[in-house]
């Protein structure tokens, strides 16, 4: 299939209802990056396979290459983190930039901690944001291996050290304060770095990683549970068919694997195959609770889910939706709202009711606000109809192929 041309909008048809079909999702961003890194901080002798092609991962593969000081992540939150704190601690002078959001993203908590291991960072613009200068890291100046961080902003910071941390002279104690959100990706986190032959030790809020080097070694990248999310979405949205999603293993690091459980009570059953998972539908509850905490980035998907199946949903956890690539908050209610539905706050920046109200899906435009998410959340609504889809190259982000692999569940695009 010809590559689809960026344009302002894709129109999407309403979709016949039935659909089968067999994807192969893109490989894990997360993972993806996670060992990129791993494996630059163990002097790049690792066979890495199925890397992802999403531009976030493209972006770092890129830049890990690059020998110029400036290095430019783009919108790549995770690029930017990662990297912070791999040019810090192996020493080398250079400046982080990115897009315009992206400098309005917060970094301090993951800059003050470098800086109490030693590292030498300062602000170019404004307090707490990038862009930041990262001088050459003196080892002999490390005062401390024990810091604290806040558990409950981004695991990213958390990822960021935990990598880095087997190459400090002394190792790392990295002490987790107040609530742990996204744990299962600090897990796959520690999971990935034992992979590559690096031993830690997380005994309540406390992990502890001592000095030591990372080992070669072979590991091919699991296919993304963020992207298939969308397509549990396709199922549960349709009249009726199957789906077969290549490329997934019942033991997945990855944290967005509790969409599985998840879809249970939202219309699709779940069957791990031999080559990946096979979707069917299956009954829906009128009612539905659940914690984000652990996986913020399924909220979009199961919000628009729950709003189009006119159910009664009551979604915490989401601390973190504000600080994303856009506020998520604030776009999944404007966009709700377009179909006759809300996002009502409960508790300030934690707690939210889906309220369905008189949903309907009649030729509306979705503003997706330069998120990747919001594009490929609201985009299954098609299957209930005609609908349009604002600046929908920015899937590539994380799924490039997107808008193909709609077309071969028999999307039409316009």
């Amino acid at each position: 299939m010809d590559t689809i041309p960026a344009i302002e909008k894709y129109t999407l048809e309403k979709h016949s209802g039935k659909v089968s079909c067999q994807i192969t999702p893109p490989s894990s961003k997360s993972e993806s990056n996670r060992v990129l890194i791993i494996d630059a901080l163990g002097g790049m002798k690792s066979d890495l396979q199925n890397l992802s092609n999403a531009r976030d991962t493209q972006t770092m593969i890129r830049l890990l290459k690059s020998d110029e000081k400036t290095l430019d992540v783009l919108d790549a939150g995770t690029t930017m983190r990662f990297l912070t704190a791999f040019t810090a601690i192996t020493g080398r002078e250079t400046i982080m930039t990115g897009t315009k959001r992206m400098r309005e993203r917060p970094i301090k908590l993951l800059v003050d901690a470098l800086k109490t291991l030693g590292a030498d960072i300062n602000y170019l613009e404004n307090d707490g944001y990038p862009p930041i200068e990262i001088q050459p890291f003196n080892k002999d100046a490390v005062k401390t291996n024990h810091i604290k961080i806040r558990g409950d902003v981004s695991s990213q910071y958390i990822t960021a050290l935990l990598m880095t941390g087997p190459l400090l002279p002394n190792g790392l104690i990295l002490e987790l304060e107040g609530k742990i959100g996204s744990r299962p990706y600090i897990e796959m986190t520690l999971s990935l770095m034992s992979h590559f032959g690096v031993r830690a030790n997380w005994k309540e809020n406390l992990i502890e990683i001592p000095n030591q080097e990372y080992k070669a070694a072979s590991y091919k990248v699991e296919s993304d549970w963020s992207a298939a999310s969308y397509w549990y979405s396709v199922l549960a949205l349709s009249k009726e068919g199957k789906i077969n999603l290549e490329g997934y293993k019942s033991d997945s690091f990855q944290g967005d694997r509790s969409i599985v459980d998840i879809m249970k009570n939202l219309g699709v059953k779940t069957t791990f195959t031999s080559t990946g998972l096979l979707l069917e539908k299956t009954d829906i509850y009128q009612e539905f609770t659940y914690d984000f905490t652990h996986s913020p980035d399924l909220a979009q998907t199961i919000a628009v889910i729950c709003a189009a199946k006119g159910i009664s949903a009551t979604l915490s956890g989401l601390e973190s939706l504000r600080i994303k690539e856009t506020d998520r908050i604030a776009a999944i209610q404007n966009e709700l709202r377009k179909f006759g539905a809300d996002l009502i706050e409960i508790e300030k920046d934690v707690t939210y009711k889906v309220a369905p109200g008189n949903f309907a899906v009649d030729g509306q435009t979705v503003s997706t606000y330069k998120d990747h998410r919001m594009a490929m959340a609201f985009a299954p609504l098609a299957l209930l109809g005609n609908l349009s889809i604002e600046n929908p190259e920015v899937v590539d982000k994380s799924y490039p192929d997107y808008w193909k692999d709609l077309q071969l569940a028999g999307f039409q695009l316009a």
